[in-house]
């Protein structure tokens, strides 16, 4: 980067360790699937951290495990509409699905029952289910989002039941050694920050536990550094690494369920927080245990993200911290868009495109060098989406008010396309042609 941009960022990253008396703050902005900028303040004991130090990530953890749910119900061995009784039978919330648990709107409780189990040693997976015999759930399962810890102690041993192995085994196999991140552990290993409480009236310290959480390690329990960091909010952004199909990640960061309802800033996907700030669209997710604040946040539409990690209990602006270097990283050296190449069209797909009309209203439809159809209102106003093909002349809805929805081709009897069918709209080349199958017919008079 510009050395402009790089201390633009290096200040932003000062200002909060000195406001938020971090005894450690280490940040990164990545561009493009790669580190393009990393930085740090205060001292892990004698030395500066880099970008191999460890830091505690919290609930960032449950991104890795979402990622490895979304593998099994990509390989079929799981839909997300599926109740968790048919996967871990026993609980007393067996009538949850798995997408409500990844989404938080399973309604459980936010805290296993006991001590905190963020500060205390974590019981195994029998002992947490028999702790959640009664008043697991707190409200209606779908009802609205209430973030659960203990749903993602769940859905870690559901991955374990799965894959026959502990959890952090299956990520470690299947997302961060394909990713390169072998500096992601459940326990520090080699150079690591040490977490701490500060102080609210006086500059000094407090030293926090870290003990092994148990079956509720899969909601927190991981550490790891600036630079593996980078790797993993590289792949959020769509650097996916073969790891998990692009459609199936943009799937997890499409928000289902919002935190404020007002005007929503903030919500959640599939075990991803989804925020809007200034026209932007970032996913990623935050994460605090004591001693240790995290975040990673990525807009996937310009690949820009960042992330932070510091050795404090509170005090640290963490997320908007990460929102700052995002914005000061486009505001001065905005991402170029991606640069237009022709590519080659099926001929009998090049004569679908153009002009229809849905009733009087014109329509275009065009396809993209990726392949996919694109059908919006002439005039930018109203219902569009995206189309996938999934066979002769049929294509799948994937956003929009058409999602899911099949688009399908319609042909005379020597093959030309006259009518597409989208969930029963007819879309003709002329306004009410009376050529394709409007429905109700189209009245002998004609237009006058």
């Amino acid at each position: 980067m510009l050395d402009s941009t790089e201390l633009a960022l290096y200040r932003r990253l000062a200002h909060e360790q000195a406001v938020g008396r971090a005894p450690s703050l280490v940040a990164a902005v990545v561009r493009d699937g790669a580190l393009a900028w990393s930085g740090a303040r205060g001292r892990v004991g004698e030395a500066r951290p880099d970008d191999d130090t460890q830091y505690r990530l919290g609930s960032i953890t449950k991104t890795l495990i979402a990622t490895a749910v979304l593998r099994l119900r990509d390989e079929g061995r799981l839909a997300l509409t599926d109740p968790l009784e048919r996967h871990l039978p026993g609980t007393a919330f067996g009538s949850v699905t798995i997408a409500q648990l990844l989404s938080h709107t399973s309604g459980l409780t936010s805290e296993s029952p006991g001590q905190w189990w963020e500060r205390a040693p974590g019981a195994d997976w029998a002992a947490l289910v028999a702790s959640l015999q009664q008043d697991a759930t707190k409200l209606r399962p779908g009802f609205k989002f209430h973030y659960s810890n203990v749903g993602f102690g769940v859905l870690g041993e559901l991955v374990a039941r799965h894959r026959g192995k502990p959890w952090f085994e299956v990520v470690r196999e299947e997302i961060l050694t394909p990713l390169g991140m072998h500096r992601t552990t459940p326990h520090p290993v080699g150079a690591h920050a040490e977490g701490f409480a500060v102080h609210p009236f006086a500059d000094v310290l407090l030293p926090e536990p870290s003990p092994d959480a148990g079956a509720m390690a899969p909601a927190g329990q991981l550490w790891s550094t600036i630079a593996d960091l980078a790797r993993w909010t590289s792949f959020l952004g769509g650097f996916t690494g073969g790891v998990l199909a692009e459609d199936t990640l943009a799937e997890m960061r499409t928000m289902n369920t919002v935190d404020d309802t007002a005007v929503w800033t903030t919500g959640f996907g599939l075990g991803l927080m989804v925020l809007r700030h200034q026209g932007r669209h970032l996913a990623g997710h935050t994460g605090s245990m004591p001693g240790f604040l995290a975040a990673t946040l990525v807009d996937a539409a310009t690949g820009t993200g960042a992330l932070c990690l510091t050795n404090s209990t509170a005090g640290v602006g963490i997320t908007q911290l990460c929102v700052d270097l995002i914005t000061v990283t486009e505001e001065l050296e905005p991402a170029l868009p991606a640069e237009w190449q022709p590519s080659t069209v099926d001929p009998k797909l090049l004569a679908l495109t153009g002009l229809w009309h849905w009733g009087p209203t014109p329509y275009l439809l065009r396809v993209r060098g990726d392949g996919l159809l694109t059908l919006n209102p002439a005039d930018g106003a109203g219902r569009a989406s995206r189309f996938h093909p999934t066979g002769p002349d049929q294509w799948l809805g994937l956003d929009g008010y058409y999602a899911g929805e099949t688009l399908t081709v319609g042909r005379t009897e020597d093959g030309t396309a006259n009518h597409l069918n989208l969930a029963t709209f007819i879309f003709s080349r002329t306004p009410y042609d009376p050529a394709a199958p409007i429905p109700g017919g189209v009245d002998e008079a004609g237009w006058r």
